[in-house]
């Protein structure tokens, strides 16, 4: 099961569709860059992780979540790896798949959604420019913003338990 942390007063406690944050490792090129993303994920950084937002439609009967996320285009070239270091923009891209279920770890539910999530979800990623930095607009700053037009909640990456 997801662990939970206090949302503030404003969000919903029922009404919508379940709202989650999920931290994965970022990806990274095999070798030793990919051993050093690794090492710096384990001890939790967050800067280190990748986050996205999960939602769990109360219309579905069983497990299965939406993902959405906001990466590089190409997040293991070295191109992109290049880009990030230097500060660069590079293209990036908002994906949505589904999950089973909800991930045991790293995985934080942060409330019910305003309304048909999905639905808000998709016309927020059409307004979402595509051109990525790192620490000025990424995965962090489209969990947040996707976060507050979902549920309302703010800043939702500041208030998640750092274990």
């Amino acid at each position: 099961m997801a662990s939970l942390f206090t949302p503030s007063p404003t969000t919903r406690s029922g009404g919508g569709d379940a709202v989650y944050v999920a931290a994965v490792p970022l990806k990274a090129a095999a070798g030793p860059p990919q051993r050093i993303m690794s090492m710096a994920y384990s001890l939790n950084l967050s800067y280190i992780q990748h986050f996205m937002v999960l939602i769990k439609p109360s219309s579905l009967t069983h497990q299965e979540v939406i993902v959405f996320d906001f990466q590089p285009r190409n997040p293991e070239s070295i191109e992109a790896a290049i880009s990030v270091l230097s500060g660069n923009l590079i293209p990036g891209v908002v994906l949505q798949r589904r999950l089973k279920k909800v991930p045991r770890q790293r995985c934080w539910l942060v409330g019910s959604s305003k309304g048909n999530a999905m639905e808000m979800a998709i016309d927020f990623n059409n307004s979402w420019g595509t051109d990525l930095r790192v620490g000025v607009h990424d995965c962090r700053n489209y969990t947040n913003e996707l976060v507050q037009h979902l549920t309302g909640e703010m800043q939702i990456l500041e208030r998640l338990p750092r274990s």
